[in-house]
């Protein structure tokens, strides 16, 4: 039996955009699904050589060059609960070893290299550390801190650029000492004694490191910060301590995405109600020249040694591919994914007359109301995007509409928007995306009569609030790797993730808030569930974890409600094509039996997991 489109889109191999050391940029390193697991990949540039370095049975997705490009770095996570050790092989291939003595292990919180010098931050149930090593030797601790701290720039993963300085004088520090993990300050140490060198903090207000200037001696560091509402980038000269907005007439977010390799221009990157563009920005003159791309999202882009930009680009209709600017593919994987439906940009009213942003998707181009699933995004400090979602695709190819929601907690909107939630979780997300499912009963596009819910993670949260709380609404949901009992799960997160929960939860723990927990907390709404639902859980996630998951499967099997579920057996989610192949195919089964009008094409083999 031939496998069908949405299967046939999983399938097809993507990556994530090329890594190199600044010293060595012929030898590339790259993750990518082409074995069918994730897997780290050494590319030389070139000559266009590529080889397989791991072959994890978990799946493997941090990975780098060393800084002399001998090597390749990578962080190895043994059951899917995202700890683990750094690891190392010869770029060439050889024997595999530890990287870093004397780092333990735990949570990755960022690795940086420069001359003479190795940097790790690690978190672990006694804190978060950042350790150093000098010349190869064994790492010891520069810094510890019962609250977050993280590399600079480690939430953008790679290669680190914004954390140390191109000659290894000074490391930046993204910290939760005067905020909190939603809104981290900046500091700026001498790697080597620990001193204070510059801080920065904006009270309230998020800061972050992108990117140092590549130039040896050059003390200029790009940021992002939120003093305009909107994230926008500026350039803090730690030698003179200015800290300089740059001043741009551009609609959206813009961070600073890398420098060119002279110092001379900034590579920022724009964010407008979901799409990605580029632009060169001529420090000296303030300049602004737009590079041009197709529509849709940009994950990562990376000025080249040559002057080339190299960037990671996709749409909802068509699948991920590593480019530069002349529009050439850098890492061709395979053949083209089956044709998808477009994402259509869409905007209605919240019940407080606020604008709210989102995308949905069609079966076809005929008239409605379609059965429609309101897919709700994790995080919640995240966004849905003009991105390749074979999920979202295998949910239209079966015949719904597919509806996704920016709603308020989400990024990409400004720092208002972003922080309606904090102190207010599981209210103003259900309340957007109820508006948006009435605008598109509204619109002729949804079937009130055959809606369901679902999402993963926070959106699984949302969808079990939704079952609860709006029983009425949904004809069945589906949530996967879910928050179900708020409190409960709290002890069992990971650190960076308790941190995360107390930012939420306006600085404190779930504990501390009993009566936001009353109304938010799914757990206490089970006895309302009118709607048959699918939980999807990870055995081993440090994000939503399994035993608080399994108490509200409880609470439902206790009341011989009609649920089903599905247990895989890493964390929080799987880099295993097959086993995203396998949980698909379940949800996709529960929403034909539960959905009139809803067809599924079963995929054609798939092992049991």
């Amino acid at each position: 039996m031939s496998a069908p489109a949405w299967e046939l889109r999983f399938r097809t191999p993507v990556s994530f955009l090329p890594e190199w050391s600044p010293s060595a940029p012929r030898n590339a390193v790259y993750v990518s699904n082409e074995s069918g697991i994730w897997q780290v990949h050494a590319f030389d540039t070139e000559t266009d050589h590529r080889r397989q370095v791991t072959s994890h049975p978990v799946g493997l997705v941090d990975a780098v060059p060393a800084l002399d490009g001998e090597g390749v770095l990578w962080f190895q996570d043994e059951s899917g609960d995202e700890s683990g050790h750094w690891h190392v092989q010869p770029f060439h291939g050889g024997d595999t070893t530890r990287f870093l003595d004397g780092v333990p292990h735990g949570w990755n919180e960022g690795l940086a290299q420069a001359p003479g010098i190795v940097v790790a931050a690690i978190s672990d149930r006694d804190g978060f550390a950042v350790y150093v090593s000098l010349d190869g030797g064994d790492a010891s601790v520069l810094h510890r801190a019962d609250t977050s701290v993280r590399l600079g720039s480690a939430d953008g993963d790679g290669f680190l650029r914004g954390a140390l300085s191109a000659d290894g004088s000074l490391l930046c520090l993204e910290h939760a000492e005067h905020g909190d993990l939603i809104h981290p300050a900046l500091r700026v140490l001498d790697p080597r004694t620990g001193d204070t060198v510059g801080e920065q903090v904006d009270d309230g207000m998020s800061l972050s490191a992108r990117c140092w200037s590549p130039v040896p001696g050059d003390q200029r560091l790009a940021c992002d910060h939120e003093r305009e509402g909107d994230t926008r980038p500026a350039i803090w000269n730690l030698e003179s301590g200015e800290f300089a907005p740059l001043q741009l007439d551009v609609d959206g977010e813009v961070s600073a995405a890398d420098w060119w390799p002279d110092g001379s221009a900034l590579l920022l990157q724009n964010t407008r109600e979901g799409r990605a563009y580029l632009y060169r920005y001529e420090v000296a003159t303030g300049e602004l020249v737009s590079i041009p791309t197709d529509p849709g999202y940009i994950w990562k882009a990376r000025v080249r040694p040559d002057g080339r930009i190299w960037f990671l680009h996709e749409q909802g209709h068509r699948q991920r591919l590593v480019l530069d600017d002349t529009g050439t593919e850098l890492v061709k994987l395979g053949e083209r994914a089956p044709a998808a439906r477009p994402f259509e940009s869409w905007h209605f009213e919240n019940p407080h007359g606020q604008r709210v942003h989102g995308f949905y998707v069609t079966p076809d181009d005929s008239d409605g109301p379609f059965p429609t699933l309101m897919f709700v995004h994790g995080g919640p400090t995240w966004l849905d995007l003009d991105r390749w979602h074979p999920e979202v695709q295998a949910y239209v190819d079966a015949g719904l509409a597919v509806a996704m929601v920016n709603y308020r907690g989400s990024i990409g909107y400004g720092r208002e928007w972003r922080d309606t939630l904090i102190a207010n979780i599981g209210g103003p997300e259900l309340e957007d995306v109820n508006a948006g499912l009435a605008d598109l009963v509204a619109r002729g596009v949804a079937d009130p009569e055959r809606a369901a819910v679902g999402g993963h993670s926070w959106g699984g949260y949302v969808t079990l609030l939704e079952l609860g709380k709006h029983p009425n609404l949904w004809i069945c949901g589906v949530a996967g790797v879910p928050v179900g009992d708020y409190e409960m799960g709290y002890d069992e997160l990971s650190p960076l993730l308790q941190e995360y929960d107390r930012a939420l939860l306006g600085g404190k723990t779930p504990k501390e808030v009993p009566e936001l927990m009353r109304d938010r907390n799914p757990i206490n709404f089970t006895d309302a569930v009118a709607a048959p639902v699918l939980i999807i859980i990870g055995r081993n996630d440090s994000r939503c974890p399994y035993s608080q998951a399994m108490a509200y499967v409880d609470k439902l099997a206790a009341r011989e409600h009609p649920h089903e579920v599905y247990v895989f057996e890493t964390g929080h989610g799987s880099f295993d094509v097959d086993e995203r192949i396998r949980q698909v195919g379940t949800i996709l089964a529960f929403l034909a039996r539960h959905v009139p009008g809803v067809h599924v094409q079963e995929p054609a083999a798939t092992t049991a997991g």
